[in-house]
């Protein structure tokens, strides 16, 4: 018989294995669930992720969708690695979006160079804000970020709703509940011309290298992992917990509020009550898929990208519904945490038990 046995030491080789089992688990689940219920199960897996790998017209879209989940998980990867769960991307994230989108509604009749970047601060400073909130609570009153930044997700997107609906809504949009488009000098410049990759792809990577320089060359990286593995020695090293949870909450947040604008000034052109898209929850998806490390985000991020391009694709081909897309995130997540267990532990033939001489 086969059991379980605790391996001497966690096994580096399966740390970073372990996802990739993990989405070989999701394409074969996926594939027995949708046959059963009448689909084409094996089309619909490869239109959701191989597809939009293989074919080079879809790789600007994988960019647009990948760039904000990055960004997001970069952010949230610096204060997981640090014990601070920050659940409420989404809510820093729309947020985010909010400010700089109050920015180039003040700016709408002027023009310059100055307003894009004006937009990305006050985007920042939004996700910031926002985060700031749980930081306070957490380090104040010992309340547990979990619960007060998931909650806050809720509170901006009905702030947002009140905006595109009330005093925000476009005097020219026919009633629609939206904002104005933006004009030329408030959305994103298009980088390879006549395609949808705009500036915030390779601002995304150009995050990821410097938060990976950050965490592995300085002392604040360390600060931050020595606060996150063991915070007795943190403390008698000179590294604040309280300090840290204010850093990595205002980071995670500002990096959220920047994909906001970011996707709001690039793909959206506007601010919209269907702005809410996931990402900030999905991005959780992507830092555990990337083990926390930047560069490994940067692969999650376009592994949950091609689940949303191919998700439409397989709307098209085998009339997948549109929920399709988020069950296929939640068994990546679930098998993700499932085979987590296979870096501690291995299977093996159970012993026989000795036989005892009469």
């Amino acid at each position: 018989m086969l059991e379980w046995r605790r391996r001497r030491e966690p096994s580096t080789a399966m740390l970073y294995l372990s996802p990739l089992i993990a989405i070989a688990l999701t394409m074969l689940m996926g594939t027995i669930v949708f046959t059963a219920m009448g689909y084409d199960g094996l089309t619909a897996v490869y239109d959701f992720f191989l597809l939009p790998l293989l074919e080079p017209q879809r790789w600007p879209d994988l960019g647009v969708k990948a760039a904000p989940l990055v960004m997001i998980a970069l952010g949230l990867a610096i204060g997981f690695r640090a014990n601070v769960w920050n659940i409420g991307a989404e809510g820093q994230y729309i947020m985010g979006a909010i400010a700089g989108t109050g920015v180039a509604l003040a700016t709408y009749e002027m023009s310059g160079w100055w307003i894009l970047p004006a937009m990305a601060l006050a985007g920042i400073l939004g996700g910031m804000a926002w985060a700031a909130i749980p930081a306070l609570l957490r380090t104040r009153l010992q309340v547990s970020e979990i619960l007060t930044s998931l909650m806050l997700t809720y509170v901006a997107i009905q702030a947002l709703y009140y905006l595109v609906r009330g005093p925000w809504k476009d005097p020219d949009g026919f009633n629609f509940p939206q904002t104005r488009m933006f004009t030329p000098d408030q959305t994103l410049p298009i980088v390879i011309p006549e395609s949808l990759v705009h500036l915030g792809i390779p601002a995304a990577l150009l995050i990821a290298l410097v938060t990976w320089l950050v965490l592995e060359k300085t002392t604040a990286g360390f600060a931050v992992k020595v606060v996150g593995l063991a915070p007795a020695a943190a403390r008698h090293g000179g590294f604040s917990a309280e300090r840290t949870t204010w850093i990595t909450m205002l980071i995670g947040g500002g990096l959220a509020g920047l994909a906001g604008i970011f996707e709001a000034a690039g793909p959206f052109g506007q601010l919209t009550p269907q702005f809410p898209v996931g990402y900030g929850f999905t991005a959780i998806i992507v830092a555990f898929l990337g083990r926390l490390h930047p560069l490994g985000i940067v692969f999650g991020g376009i592994v949950l990208a091609a689940t949303y391009v191919g998700g439409e694709i397989a709307q098209t081909t085998v009339r997948l519904p549109q929920a399709a897309t988020g069950m296929f995130q939640a068994l990546l997540l679930f098998f993700l945490l499932a085979t987590n267990v296979l870096i501690t532990y291995r299977i093996g033939l159970k012993a026989k038990p000795a036989k005892v001489a009469p």
